[in-house]
């Protein structure tokens, strides 16, 4: 049973979940790219809220990149599952290596998604954080942790779905965590979608600029 058409969908159902947060001056929207973007929009044009990127890269295993190790984040954050990067034996070069190919990676989104625009002032705010789902979290968790040494009065997880035990994960790192479903079982965040096509760097630039 699929559970959204597509990310607009998704978008559209979690602003439900979220008005309380309509028309305030001290709201920002932040999507995680590519995938929460789409998403987000939706949230962010039914808040009458700004929305912007912010940057995450999750750390894939070699050979197996849907298996975070890890993730980067805007800041110089690194977060890294210590416990299954233990259980596989990655080695301390193993990991360098990926994490100084995706900091390129989030050096040329930055450069493509925002160019020389500034990252929104969050000191103060309530901002709501948004993807399209949430499996491992990793990347997630990197965004959080980023998030919270810029001072925001408020920290808000927002997604369409994602497996049980990370949501509840983040209800101990988030101010507020709002997942629309936590299926059992989860296995992948595509899964409940229609269409779950890659999100491209046009679509993400464009949906940007609407709202800008």
């Amino acid at each position: 049973m699929r559970l959204f058409l597509d990310r607009a969908d998704a978008g559209r159902q979690l602003a439900e979940r979220l008005n309380e947060y309509t028309n305030r001056d001290d709201v920002v929207v932040l999507a995680l790219p590519r995938g929460g973007v789409p998403v987000a929009f939706e949230v962010a044009s039914r808040l009458a809220a700004p929305l912007d990127v912010f940057l995450v890269r999750k750390l894939g295993m070699p050979g197996q990149p849907e298996l975070a190790l890890g993730a980067i984040a805007t800041g110089g954050i690194e977060v890294l599952n210590h416990n299954l990067i233990s259980d596989l034996g990655v080695s301390p070069s193993t990991i360098a290596g990926v994490a100084s190919r995706e900091r390129l990676e989030l050096q040329r989104r930055d450069q493509a998604f925002r160019g020389s625009r500034p990252l929104p002032i969050v000191a103060g705010k309530t901002v709501i954080l948004v993807d399209d789902g949430l499996a491992t979290g990793a990347t997630m968790e990197a965004a959080v942790t980023a998030l919270r040494a810029m001072s925001p009065a408020t920290l808000v997880v927002a997604v369409p779905v994602g497996a049980r035990e990370t949501c509840e994960r983040f209800t101990r790192v988030a101010d507020r965590v709002v997942c629309l479903a936590s299926p059992v079982p989860f296995d992948a965040v595509g899964l409940w979608y229609e269409d779950f096509a890659q999100t491209t760097d046009a679509e993400v630039t464009d949906l940007l600029r609407r709202l800008s």
